[in-house]
């Protein structure tokens, strides 16, 4: 029985500099994922009060 991914990528924008969001499929939390080059980096996404975003678990797409 193959596992559920824990992470799934709802957006994804670029080829060689990338810009990703992931959702915790667990939490619902979304976060901001880059690469440049061989430089990399992730964090929570924040709204405009400084709180995670977080998506509804009936929510989050499959992948």
């Amino acid at each position: 029985m193959a596992k559920e991914k824990r992470f799934v990528r709802i957006y994804s924008q670029g080829v060689t500099d990338m810009v990703t969001i992931l959702v915790d499929r667990e939490t619902g939390v979304n976060y901001l994922a880059t690469k440049m080059g061989y430089a990399g980096g992730l964090t929570p996404l924040l709204d405009k009060n400084g709180e995670p975003v977080i998506t509804p678990i009936n929510q989050i797409p499959e992948e």
